[in-house]
């Protein structure tokens, strides 16, 4: 019988065969794993920053990551970029766990060429943002690039718009969280800019859309990145980051806290949490939180702190706009967003920021199916030439649109001063507000006692004999008025108000509005979208 001359592999030589082809792929890899090799490495944490991968094991939970695209390679042939591809590309993406939820996540690395983007490299992004929008996910952003890969030009440019057409498509489908850690600038500004919430790492981390250096060209200003889009100006002055962190590792931990009040989707309820806070608590402390003085400050988060569930309360903005308190908490292990004004500063009266920083914030808790609790205490809104030129009108509207808009579980508790324009504005009953409540230091009224008596009796104090009788005079109206009008019951009376309760009782209604409206629903009129005043 003859045999075919044909050689055949033994299974000695297959085997070295497949040996060699998964030594190829660990090779691979491992050129991917290196990113720009051990003196960039070095060189990043010498900055006091992590790596992107290193970034990625300490935010999701331990051996959860899942990555895709790690052998992605750029296609730019000009300018030497032939000889110079390395696996990934500059960006490491892929899907993991954060306490055992789905998360998608994207971390560039500066290591490999600053973390600029390519042609590819925005695909990887883009590829990870499809998956999460169709699998209901938050989308995690870490940011620290250079920017566009100029040697692609074009291309990378349209990377940037394909990565904001995706922001803007999945903004109130999923969270999207972006974490500044590193530079930021130009166009790349804008991807962060869309989405949720904004984290900052201080004196590590910058933004801006021109630097310092074409700002001196142009305008002859001369300012340094920390100070034109370091994390403090952020913070504090633009209102454009929502949290900074002293470093990399505290910044990923405050990303792992806030996830755990936000649901996964715009479809899915927000994870209950554990809690052994009784709801019925009582907290007698309460009834002396506001003042008997009208005009003497109190600190709303005192309030807050004693009302939600161990006290835990994680604000939002802290240092931009302080005249106004936003931020997450639970009740009966349930999340909510809350919003009060705070009369320790500025009086609590709103101004554009403030207005500004309440309106998006009410925007995303209706978006992703979070209750919504105000505390009220509002003088107005903050006169002046600079807020009147500045379009408060406007600003202020989207703070009332937002309100109107929302279908979550609405509860509001009106503290003291519920004047004017500012009482509509902050959830009132005429909003579709679920539960309104007051304690009984509540003045609800068009304005303050002392203005409204300036109005009404202007002629009889100008026509008083003295000085002195004009003040006995105002005096005895302002009281009149204030025992007439500047209170809860009128309010209660027309129904504006469901209850006046006693301040220490405060969590245990709100604990029982929320059970009660937890299955809410409630419908827009038909539309494509609003028209908010922007």
């Amino acid at each position: 019988m003859s045999h075919d001359d044909t050689a055949t592999a033994t299974p000695a030589t297959a085997g070295t065969a497949r040996e060699e082809l998964l030594e190829e792929l660990e090779r691979r890899l491992d050129a991917a794993r290196a990113g720009g090799g051990a003196a960039r490495v070095e060189r990043q944490h010498k900055a006091g920053k992590l790596t992107a991968r290193e970034r990625v094991d300490l935010l999701l939970d331990k051996g959860s990551f899942v990555e895709l695209d790690a052998l992605v390679v750029h296609r730019c042939q000009d300018f030497g970029m032939e000889r110079q591809r390395i696996p990934g590309d500059g960006v490491v993406t892929g899907y993991g766990t954060v306490d055992g939820r789905l998360v998608y996540v994207f971390a560039q690395d500066f290591t490999v060429f600053g973390g600029s983007l390519s042609e590819t490299n925005a695909r990887k992004i883009c590829k990870i943002m499809d998956l999460a929008v169709e699998n209901g996910a938050p989308i995690i952003g870490l940011n620290d690039s250079g920017g566009a890969r100029i040697q692609e030009g074009v291309v990378s440019l349209g990377g940037y718009a394909d990565i904001f057409l995706r922001n803007t498509l999945a903004s109130g489908v999923v969270p999207q969280i972006s974490a500044i850690m590193g530079p930021c600038a130009g166009g790349a500004v804008y991807s962060p800019a869309i989405t949720d919430f904004i984290f900052m790492v201080e004196e590590t981390s910058y933004m801006f859309v021109t630097g310092p250096d074409v700002i001196k060209t142009v305008t002859h200003e001369e300012v340094t990145k920390e100070e034109l889009g370091g994390a403090r100006t952020h913070s504090a002055t633009s209102g454009v980051a929502h949290f900074t962190c002293a470093n990399d590792a505290g910044c990923l931990l405050a990303i792992r806290d806030l996830l755990s009040y936000l649901p996964s989707n715009n479809l899915d309820d927000p994870p209950l949490g554990p809690t052994d806070d009784d709801p019925q608590r009582i907290d007698e402390s309460l009834d002396q939180l506001v003042p008997a003085d009208p005009n003497k400050p109190y600190d709303v988060k005192k309030l807050i702190h004693a009302v939600v569930d161990h006290g835990r309360f994680l604000e939002v903005q802290p240092e931009y706009a302080k005249n106004v308190v936003v931020g997450f908490a639970r009740l009966a292990g349930h999340s909510v967003g809350i919003l009060a004004n705070q009369p320790a500063y500025l009086a609590g009266v709103l101004d554009i920021n403030a207005s500004l920083k309440g309106a998006r914030f009410v925007r995303f808790c209706d978006a992703f199916n979070i209750p919504l609790i105000t505390f009220e205490d509002v003088p107005g809104f903050l006169p002046g030439t600079q807020q009147e030129f500045g379009g408060i009108i406007k600003h202020g509207a989207k703070l009332l649109f937002a309100y109107a808009e929302a279908t979550v579980p609405k509860i509001t508790v009106i503290t003291r001063k519920a004047y004017g324009g500012a009482y509509c504005v902050m959830a009132s009953k005429h909003l579709r507000t679920d539960a309104n409540f007051a304690f009984p230091t509540a003045e609800i009224a068009v304005m303050g006692p002392e203005g409204a008596v300036n109005i009404l009796y202007r002629r009889e104090l100008a026509q008083a004999a003295s000085a002195e009788e004009a003040a006995r005079l105002r005096a005895e109206k302002v009281a009149a008025y204030r025992q007439r009008f500047s209170n809860p019951y009128i309010a209660a009376e027309r129904g504006f108000v469901d209850a006046i309760i006693e301040p220490k009782t405060t969590r245990s209604h709100l604990v029982r509005a929320l059970r009660q409206l937890a299955s809410k629903r409630q419908q827009l009129p038909p539309k494509k979208h609003g028209n908010i005043p922007l």
